[in-house]
């Protein structure tokens, strides 16, 4: 065959492409076990550290996380528990169950005990902040009231601003926040620092620069917890 050809030229451009795809389709399956666990201990870390928990090291994390975190919980939106098989929570994905009906929407929790025989239910949250998404993981108090940490994380937030929602200087404000007032679900509010919410609801201080994301946080917390409202004054009931 001519080389000089047209013929020839698509027919080795052909080839090449299809020789690319046939490695790069085999080098994304033999690392995507492993890019698998990194994602699934990423999610674990930030659930640990809603628990105010650090593994000791990266190989430590699924072992930290099976210490701490005793059952996996969906519940309906009376509060309760459809299924509470492993994984069950841990597997929802957020970014995706948001999107959905609120009757086609899950109500993950995880329910966890601390090295003191205190419980613990932590939440996932997710939300928008300035440029991308943004969500979290908020741990709550058997008494279904009082917020025990919170870990937050985001896409592609603007480093020195709304990125600071995920340093322990914003975070740590949510500890001993409570949820409601009286029998009042309120959430925990992120307000400009000098304001107070209007409601007498628990609040923190916001980001100086990064309103947007600020506010984000904060409606991702109201819109995220109000759904288990029944679920937390089933807690309050015990």
């Amino acid at each position: 065959m001519n080389k000089n050809s047209n013929i020839y030229q698509i027919l080795y451009a052909a080839i090449m492409v299809l020789l690319v795809g046939v490695a790069l389709a085999f080098v994304y399956m033999a690392l995507k076990p492993k890019q698998d666990i990194n994602v699934a201990n990423d999610t674990r870390s930030q659930i640990l550290s809603a628990l105010l928990i650090t593994a000791s090291s990266e190989s430590e994390i699924a072992a930290t996380y099976d210490k701490y975190v005793t059952r996996d919980l969906l519940i309906d939106r009376a509060g309760n528990i459809i299924d509470s098989t492993k994984n069950a929570a841990f597997n929802v994905d957020m970014s995706k169950n948001v999107k959905l009906s609120d009757a086609e929407r899950k109500l993950p929790v995880l329910e966890c005990t601390l090295d003191d025989g205190s419980k613990k239910y932590v939440i996932p949250v997710y939300g928008a902040g300035l440029w991308g998404p943004i969500w979290g993981y908020v741990a709550v108090n058997a008494d279904g009231n009082t917020i025990y940490g919170a870990d937050f994380s985001h896409a592609s937030e603007t480093p020195g601003l709304g990125a600071r929602i995920t340093e322990d200087e914003f975070q740590l404000q949510f500890a001993d926040k409570q949820l409601f007032i009286g029998d009042a679900f309120k959430s925990v509010s992120v307000m400009k620092k000098g304001q107070k919410p209007t409601d007498g609801s628990d609040y923190v201080d916001a980001i100086s620069g990064a309103t947007i994301t600020s506010r984000g946080v904060s409606t991702m917390m109201s819109e995220c917890l109000d759904d288990y409202e029944p679920f937390f004054k089933k807690l309050q009931q015990q």
